[in-house]
C-alpha cells in the first residue's frame, strides 16, 4: 500500500487582540514607577494567583527579563509580560490607575470576572471563551 503524503498549506493567522490594554492613566503611572526603580526592569509582570476570599487575586511586579512562554504585550510606551497560565484569564482586560481621595491604585475591569470580594481584594475569574 503506497504511504500517503500531506503536506499542510499555510495560512494566514488572524490578527490576534492585545491579553491587556492600559489606560492613559495607567501607562503614565506605570512609566513613572519604572523611571524611579533601582534597577532597569524589563517591564510589568501581570499575573493571577489563588488567594483571597474571591478565590484569586491580581499580581503585579518588576520583571527583571521575559520567561520563554511569558506574553508579551507592548501598550502606550509600556512592556507588559503575561505569565503563561494567566493568559486565559486576562483576555479583554484593561487596567486602569485611579487616584481617589482615599487611595490610589490600579484597577483591573476584566469581563471574565463573575464576582468580587467585598473588600475588593479579590476576584472571581473564569477563564475566556475561546470561538
Amino acid at each position: 500500500m503506497a504511504e500517503l503524503s500531506v503536506t499542510p498549506t499555510p495560512r494566514a493567522r488572524r490578527p490576534r487582540p492585545k491579553v491587556v490594554t492600559l489606560t492613559e492613566a495607567a501607562a503614565a503611572r506605570v512609566k513613572e514607577i519604572m523611571g524611579e526603580a533601582e534597577k532597569p526592569y524589563a517591564g510589568l509582570r501581570v499575573g493571577v494567583k489563588n488567594g483571597g476570599c474571591a478565590g484569586q487575586e491580581y499580581v503585579l511586579e518588576y520583571a527583571e527579563a521575559a520567561n520563554p512562554l511569558d506574553e508579551i504585550v507592548e501598550d502606550k510606551g509600556v512592556t507588559i509580560l503575561i505569565e503563561p497560565k494567566a493568559v486565559l484569564f486576562l483576555i479583554g482586560t484593561e487596567i486602569d490607575y485611579e487616584v481617589t481621595r482615599l487611595a490610589a491604585k490600579f484597577v483591573f475591569r476584566n469581563p471574565n470576572e463573575t464576582d468580587a470580594c467585598g473588600c475588593g481584594e479579590s476576584v472571581t475569574i473564569e477563564p475566556a471563551k475561546l470561538d
